[in-house]
């Protein structure tokens, strides 16, 4: 699943708000016993874990000069989830 998401903001404050910000991420799972954990491997790529209700999901965020682009991998038990969840991310 790929979100593009328009911005107009300098890369580095959109780093900072992802690096701010991603911990209330697991405050949006359903269930509220999300893990989630995140690591950036470069300056404009974050890795994303998200774990709950048993499935596991992994990601990663790239921040470009006009636009994040939010790319998660659901497993086949989520996959019918994708259009709720890319709008899930699209407004949050």
């Amino acid at each position: 699943m790929r979100v593009p998401i328009k911005h107009n903001l300098p890369k580095d404050e959109v780093r900072r708000r992802l690096r701010d910000n991603i911990g209330s991420l697991k405050d949006h799972i359903p269930g509220g016993m999300a893990d989630v954990r995140s690591d950036w491997p470069s300056e404009d790529r974050m890795n994303l874990v998200v774990a709950a209700m048993g499935q596991q999901v992994t990601g990663t965020i790239e921040v470009e000069e006009t636009q994040v682009v939010v790319d998660f991998n659901l497993p086949p038990a989520l996959a019918f989830f994708e259009p709720i969840v890319a709008g899930a991310i699209r407004q949050s």
